[in-house]
């Protein structure tokens, strides 16, 4: 037996361990790097501006910039992965993040920072696209759910660590070294994740170059756009209809072919579909939720700090849940408890746009059972998406995984700052239940 034989065989049902408790902290690690990076660059945006002369507008794009890329260049490296090996393009992609924090740390003037952030956009695609087809390939399928669960605690415990991490690093030194933190545990993942990630076979196939071309312009102009509208309405919507035209035509390019850079064959599957959907949705409903809370509060005179403590609950019950719901999915069929997540995040929101911002005990209980609904909702969902789809197409599902929570997020965020313009914080609450409960109704669709 061939030695490429053995090792495909070997990792058919995941890794043997000690190697498979290696590969998942190599890939805990890059999950960590690219949500802390969001989180910190974002408490750091106002000491660049001041430092660089920017207008806080022209300090958005800073993160911009980099939300864009990603959105863009997800389901290509997706592609690109399952041609190249994911191994290759995820610590390519990781090289290359790693070195644009430094660039972005070094940067002399706005330009260069804004290009070195769209560089490491590009490799925060790589590493995000290819996550959970590395988790799909490291674990057995009996533990798929537990491993998508422990991925979703570590998202949950560094978003709610973020902040407070960017503050900690700031208070210490300049904003530049927000970039440079990334880089021990980059390094050592990279290192790392060379000799113990999973050998997953190549897929003997072109890569369309036209076809990425045209995912980039047809995300980048519709996140754009979503980003545009309530600023520069007309500029906006110019951007979202040449963004939906090009998607259209893309569309329409990929139908007939068997294996289309974008995944429309994933999209044929029912199960697949639905949860895409459902994901969507319920990630829309979670930014509404982490954006309109701290402006309800403030609007009520709390101060950030207490701001922050008050929403702690929320990412606290997301991590301890997600484990706990991601076990569950692995021993039962997943539509019920995904379904009945969206509920009850969906009654929590009704609470908390009924309560009064001052009644602080209830809104913590309130935001607790968030919580407990969005990490009930999002490790069951993500199984369901990479154990229908076929092994060999592990790195395309979850590509369009991460495009579902990207695109929701950004849906979520205009929802939101259209509420802000309309009424108020509160009705973001309102907005976010319905959501939750597409979401919950396109599980139930799917058993």
């Amino acid at each position: 037996m061939s030695p490429q034989r053995v090792v495909v065989q070997a990792e058919a049902d995941g890794l043997p361990e000690p190697r498979r408790t290696q590969a998942a902290a190599c890939i805990a690690a890059g999950i960590s790097l690219t949500v802390l990076d969001a989180a910190m660059v974002n408490i750091a945006l106002p000491s660049a501006a001041r430092d660089l002369g920017l207008t806080p507008a022209d300090a958005v794009w800073v993160v911009n910039a980099y939300q864009i890329t990603v959105v863009g260049t997800l389901i290509p490296f997706a592609a690109l992965g399952e041609i190249l090996g994911f191994k290759r393009v995820w610590n390519w992609g990781l090289a290359l993040f790693l070195l644009a924090a430094l660039c972005s740390a070094l940067a002399p003037n706005f330009e260069a920072l804004l290009a070195a952030r769209i560089a490491q956009g590009l490799g925060g695609a790589a590493v995000m696209s290819l996550m959970s087809g590395l988790v799909r390939h490291t674990y057995p399928s009996a533990q798929l759910g537990r491993a998508i669960g422990f991925n979703a605690m570590v998202v949950a415990l560094c978003s709610a660590t973020g902040p407070s991490v960017g503050a900690a690093v700031l208070a210490l030194a300049d904003w530049p070294a927000v970039f440079l933190v990334h880089l021990p545990v980059g390094l050592a993942a990279l290192v790392f994740g060379a000799r113990v990630l999973p050998d997953v076979p190549r897929q003997p196939r072109a890569f369309d170059l036209g076809a990425a071309a045209m995912n980039v312009a047809a995300f980048g102009l519709v996140f754009l756009g979503l980003d545009l509208v309530l600023h520069w309405p007309v500029l906006g919507v110019v951007a979202l209809a040449t963004g939906i035209v090009i998607g259209a035509a893309l569309i329409r390019r990929e139908m007939a072919r068997s294996v289309p850079l974008l995944p429309l064959d994933l999209l044929r599957i029912r199960t697949v579909r639905l949860a895409i959907g459902a994901s969507v949705c319920m990630f829309s409903a979670h930014m509404v939720t982490v954006i309109s809370m701290p402006f309800h509060l403030s609007a009520a005179g709390f101060s950030p700090v207490q701001i922050g403590l008050i929403i702690t609950p929320y990412p606290i019950a997301v991590g301890l849940l997600a484990p706990i719901a991601g076990r569950f999915a692995d021993r039962t069929a997943s539509a019920l408890p995904v379904a009945a997540g969206g509920g009850v995040l969906a009654l929590a929101l009704v609470l908390l746009g009924s309560l009064p911002a001052t009644a602080t005990p209830w809104v913590c209980a309130a935001l607790m059972l968030a919580g407990i609904g969005f990490g009930c909702f999002q490790a069951p969902n993500n199984r369901a998406i990479l154990s229908t789809a076929p092994r060999h197409r592990a790195g395309s599902a979850g590509g369009m995984q991460a495009t579902a929570r990207v695109l929701g997020q950004s849906l979520g965020a205009t929802t939101a700052a259209a509420c802000f313009t309309l009424a108020g914080p509160w009705m973001g609450f309102y907005c976010g239940a319905v959501l939750a409960v597409m979401a919950g109704l396109l599980s139930l669709a799917r058993r």
